[in-house]
């Protein structure tokens, strides 16, 4: 019934840690984000990511581990799922080996840890502690007996876990930590709130008797000599101070707290700016890093005396960071700074400041996000989802106050640029070509320009030369081609004429003039023969080998003029010709330019076909010809290069203009080509298991291209713009791509306007002055390329954006036009009554955003939506339906149509305004879906609850995912449905429900846990063909960074998938051995499932293609399908995103 796959993986950095992981002399860093591990390795040139691997959990405690009989360290990792394990590295397999598998601490009678997770291990490495539940200390002794037997544990391994019950509740913070006395009894402190919400330390020791037969017995003892001190309210943070020092730090807002438990010496000296700390590192015993909300990063020293004894400490700023979750030191001064609300960095601390060496990107958490670009159509088997093909971006609100930004993240082909040539304009073509016969890479490349050429020569080192005469090139006019030719020539055709010259010596060998003072219009080579077009309607065939004697010659006729032609490497006993007045396309025979056959390449009436490019672009198939459109369709055909037909036609929509191709030899040696398609939207086609691929690159202003496979630049091409002309890289197949632009604020929503070609941002902005908080809103007009802000709407006084939309509103003249409005909330003073507002915003021609209407209202307008002309606004306690009036002469206003009052509070809207209805995702009660009918009495507009879902759900976000022209049996209204568990649900209604109590039922069809909470949903309606196993339908944004694609299975393949997960949970496990099915099973505080119900992991399912062919086998078995049937529909569900 659905289906989930990531199409941006969690980029949220909440854990790390450094270990001897990968090889005993190795440092690794090792990195957290929500239920996935990456394995880095230091570099002389940063941070190398070796290995990542998804875990059945969000990680919420990571440790370095070492037994005695491992050479390296291994990795503790503990999970929401109340479970823990550890793992190492095989070197052999280069993967994660689980060394000890999970183990359960749930215990159903327990109350979460209120805090955090926390795991600590004694200075002797001979205990461990976990806090998973209020009120217990789960301690795990780490084997201290040699092993008699080969079942034996070996020393430092995990023994079974004992929890022990303290009285200490809402625990911030806890350590262990050393007594100069060298007590035997580890010492444990904990920072924690009293019933009276005093802030205080607790000291106790940690006793412990083995037992002979079972694991012993542990207490953790209150020190008796250690009386509880109370502390500042803002304690959170406790450092182990190591020895000879053997004490601890207590940080808090407005001071730092220095304790020794043997001479029970308290030292504090308050800060000079009171601040809040959220994470810490050590560097030595005396040097500790650390980070506050604000992203600043501090060097706390201690102060010593000649005894060893604290005297004091400094703190210093170092500089600002991304604001850190957590901190880890590198080694020689460098710093990793993981974030949760930022990019994460790799800093290097120098006199001077901080030095960010390496960022590595985040785009959590996920705020708001809009879809911009959809809507290109294709046909056949070629036909992808937008979001795959490149053609849609999902542009995101990320991050956190300063480290606020919007992040394009985007499907397609990267390209990276190694050098600027210059700023050249008007560029209309490029050729590269090889200066000596013997050379195997080119090194001179060719710019044409309308009226002259200019020619650049690259040394093995890079360093690049403007020729004043190359061999074999003219510079006083344009270029239509330039190419090596047979027998070390140059081949040089422009507007009026053909030469061939030697390489070496730079003599003219052979000229060819166009006859009759005519033009060369079009043309195309191969080393052997050349082929060109005189007047537009005449096709010459030249022999390269003969000194440009005509192989063959046609005269079409000016009612056939020739729009493009080709020829290939691959077929070169053919040429393909397009036609102006027909849109034939014609394969003729390069000895006598005879027709061998035809076909009309036309998608709609008039389109006419303007580039031409035949490849081999898939592995043992025929070659692939590739005709562009100039509506912007592009068609292909399969090329039989034996007889000259063409068969198996297809077409895919690149955009609106017509393309142009250029063949880019693959670099793996396989004699294959990939396809650069340079439009308005640029695009790399590719073959990719088995099938053609179209992917964007991203590159919005090539307008020419070249492959430019130089010393200096190996596999490489030359790209120009409409300002400038780059040597770049460009991949050969398709990735995720995030582009970033900083806003500095919080962006809180995001609405997408195509007619202004702009974002709508609600934006706030936090100031600290003089230690005291400040937040200001704005509403933000950014360009939708370059994303720059163009115009800024200040909010009142301690006024917040809530919600953001843009709306086709009648103005006075009663014509629509484009608005953005906004929803706004005051924060609580007990004066205001109107608790809110509700803004409609124009746009001016002078990009001025200029306020048309506003409506004060009693509750904070959570969100917005449109139906119809009508705004529908979610306040706090009600949702109301407005309309924006005009009178004459005066100013427009909002006239209130109807209103429901919501179980508890909205927190989410959807609009299905084909049906008039009004999906309500509530605080508490799940979602209702409301039926709005307009009224023309003064009884006013209805709305009327029509069905809810009557289960207990703490909705996060919710969306529409039906649509009225799905076939009849996936027509029921159907919705998606998050809650603050990290549940998704899908839930429909029985409109033909016998009774009307079945009809106002909304029942779940579908439930997982996602294990991170979704704060946005958008609905997406992208094509799909007939046979599709899944149709898109949503995307979603989460807290973690990570983004989804939700689809609906179709009906005759939904047994087959559920089927395929339950082998795949079977036979693939994940780390720690912990099974999929309850790491997936839906989980609330009033229920919790054993399995996810007909919800398929697209995770899971498309690991299907990374095992080998017998595995594959054993699970196809008790499906009833061959293995490769399964792997064509796996590999179509991978396509997807």
């Amino acid at each position: 019934m659905a289906y989930l796959a990531p199409i941006h993986q969690p980029s949220s950095i909440r854990h790390a840690v450094k270990l001897n992981f990968l090889s005993p002399t190795e440092k690794s860093l090792i990195v957290a984000k929500a239920n996935r591990l990456e394995i880095y390795a230091q570099t002389p040139d940063g941070l190398s990511l070796i290995h990542s691997k998804t875990i059945y959990g969000r990680t919420t405690m990571l440790h370095r581990h070492r037994p005695q009989s491992s050479s390296t360290d291994h990795l503790f990792v503990g999970t929401d799922q109340y479970m823990y394990f550890t793992l190492s590295w095989n070197p052999q397999t280069k993967s994660l080996r689980t060394e000890h598998k999970y183990v359960d601490t749930a215990d159903k009678s327990a109350r979460d840890a209120q805090t955090a997770q926390r795991c600590n291990v004694d200075p002797s490495g001979a205990f461990m502690t976990l806090e998973i539940f209020e009120g217990i200390v789960t301690i795990i002794p780490l084997n201290q007996k040699q092993p008699k037997k080969e079942a034996d544990l070996a020393v430092g391994a995990l023994t079974e876990p004992i929890p022990i019950r303290v009285q200490e509740m809402y625990v911030r913070a806890s350590t262990f930590f050393k007594s100069k006395a060298n007590e035997k009894k580890p010492l444990f402190a904990m920072i924690h709130e009293d019933s009276s919400k005093v802030v205080r330390l607790k000291v106790r020791q940690l006793t412990y008797t083995s037992g002979l037969h079972d694991n012993g017995n542990a207490e953790l003892d209150p020190v008796e000599d250690a009386p509880e001190s109370q502390l500042e309210n803002g304690a959170t943070f406790l450092i182990p101070v190591p020895g000879p020092t053997c004490g601890i730090l207590v940080l808090g807002e407005t001071c730092v707290e220095y304790y020794e438990h043997t001479t029970q010496l308290r030292k504090r000296i308050p800060l000079v700016e009171a601040t809040i700390f959220v994470a810490w590192e050590i560097i030595d015993e005396q040097r500790f890093i650390l980070g506050d909300e604000y992203g600043r990063l501090y060097l706390l020293m201690l102060e010593q005396n000649a005894n060893g004894n604290v005297n004091g400490w400094k703190l210093d700023i170092l500089g600002e960071t991304s604001r850190a979750q957590c901190l880890v030191y590198l080694g020689n001064g460098k710093v990793f700074v993981g974030s949760h609300q930022g990019d994460s960095q790799v800093i290097t601390i120098k006199p001077q400041g901080l030095e960010v060496d390496q960022t590595l990107p985040n785009i959590g958490p996920i705020l708001d996000f809009a879809i911009m670009d959809m809507g290109s159509r294709s046909s056949g088997e070629n036909q992808n989802n937008e979001f795959s093909s490149g053609q849609a971006r999902l542009v995101t609100g990320s991050g956190a106050f300063k480290d606020g930004s919007l992040r394009s993240v985007r499907s397609g082909v990267g390209l990276e640029d190694l050098g600027l040539l210059g700023e050249m304009e008007n560029i209309t073509n490029m050729f590269s070509l090889r200066s000596s016969p013997g050379d195997v890479q080119v090194d001179t490349l060719v710019v044409s320009f309308v009226d002259e050429t200019r020619c650049f020569r690259f040394s093995a080192d890079g360093d690049v030369e403007e020729l004043e005469a190359p061999v074999g090139v003219a510079l006083n006019e344009g270029t239509l081609l330039a190419s090596n030719a047979i027998g070390a020539h140059i081949l040089h055709v422009t507007p009026h004429g053909v030469k061939l010259t030697d390489a070496e010596s730079g003599m003219v060998e052979s000229e060819w003039q166009a006859p009759d003072g005519q033009a060369i219009t079009t043309t195309t080579s191969t080393e052997q023969t050349l082929i060109l077009t005189v007047g537009g309607s005449r096709l010459v065939a030249l022999d390269l080998r003969k000194n440009l004697s005509v192989r063959a010659e046609r005269d079409f006729g000016a009612e056939n003029q020739v729009a493009c032609v080709n020829i290939s490497f691959s077929s070169e006993a053919f040429c393909t010709v397009g036609f102006w007045q027909s849109s034939t396309i014609s394969v003729l025979s390069v000895d006598n330019l005879q027709t061998v056959h035809s076909e009309n390449a036309a998608v709609e009436e008039a389109s006419v076909p303007r580039s031409l490019c035949l490849v081999n672009i898939l592995a043992g198939q025929q070659p692939t010809l590739f005709i562009a459109m100039a509506d912007g369709n592009v068609v292909t055909y399969s090329f039989d290069d034996n007889s000259g037909k063409l068969s198996n036609k297809k077409s895919i929509v690149l955009g609106t203009q017509q393309a142009s191709f250029r063949a880019l030899p693959r670099s793996d040696g396989s004699g294959l080509s990939s396809v650069f398609a340079t439009c308005e939207h640029p695009s790399l086609i590719y073959g990719s298991e088995g099938r053609i691929a179209y992917s964007a690159v991203t590159a919005e202003k090539a307008t020419v291209i070249c492959p430019f496979d130089a010393v200096f630049y190996p596999g490489a091409i030359a790209i120009a713009s409409k300002e400038d002309l780059k040597i770049a890289v460009v991949d050969e197949e398709r990735s995720t791509h995030v582009q970033a632009e900083y806003v500095h604020e919080t962006v809180r929503r995001i609405a997408y306007s195509s007619e202004l070609k702009a974002f709508g941002l609600g934006t706030i902005q936090r100031t600290l002055e003089d230690g005291v908080e400040d937040l200001h809103s704005h509403f933000k007009l950014a360009d939708e390329m370059s994303f720059n802000v163009i115009a800024t709407y200040d909010l009142n006084q301690d006024e917040l954006v809530e919600s953001v939309m843009r709306a086709q509103l009648k103005d006075a003249a009663g014509n629509f036009a484009e608005r953005f409005v906004v929803g706004t909330a005051y924060l609580d003073d007990g004066v205001r009554m109107d608790r809110g507002r509700i803004l409609v915003l124009e746009v001016t021609e002078d990009n001025v955003l200029k306020l048309v209407a506003e409506q004060s209202v009693k509750g904070a307008c959570r969100c917005l939506a449109m139906m119809n002309d009508r705004i529908v606004a979610a306040l706090v306690k009600t949702v109301v339906v407005y309309t924006l009036d005009y009178e004459s002469g005066a100013a427009p206003f909002f006239t209130k149509r109807g209103s429901y009052r919501t179980s508890t509070a909205p927190i989410d809207i959807s609009v299905d305004e084909a049906k008039s209805v009004i999906i309500v995702g509530d605080l508490m009660k799940s979602v209702s879906v409301i039926k709005y009918t307009a009224s023309t009495s003064s009884r006013g507009d209805q709305l009327v609850e029509e069905a809810r879902h009557y289960q207990t759900t703490w909705a996060t976000a919710c969306a529409q995912v039906h649509r009225t022209e799905d076939s009849a049996a996936e027509r029921a209204p159907t919705f998606l449905e998050a809650d603050a568990e990290g549940n998704l649900l899908v839930l429909q209604q029985d409109i033909e429900g016998v009774t009307a109590d079945d009809r106002r039922r909304l029942k779940v069809v579908s439930e997982l846990c996602l294990g991170t909470i979704v704060n946005r949903i958008r609905p997406a309606w992208a094509p799909s063909l007939p046979d599709a196993a899944v149709c898109p339908r949503a995307f979603l944004g989460t807290v973690e960074g990570g983004m989804y694609l939700y689809g609906a299975i179709a009906h005759d393949k939904v047994n087959l998938l559920i089927s395929l997960q339950e082998q795949m949970a079977e036979y693939v496990t994940g780390p720690g051995l912990v099974p999929f099915n309850p790491f997936r099973a839906y989980k609330s505080q009033v229920r919790e499932a054993l399995q996810p119900v007909r919800f398929v992991d697209g995770e899971l399912v498309e690991q299907f293609l990374d095992i080998d062919s017998d595995l594959q086998t054993t699970i196809c078995k008790p499906l009833g399908l061959p293995a490769e049937d399964v792997r064509n529909i796996v590999e179509g569900l991978r396509r997807l995103r």
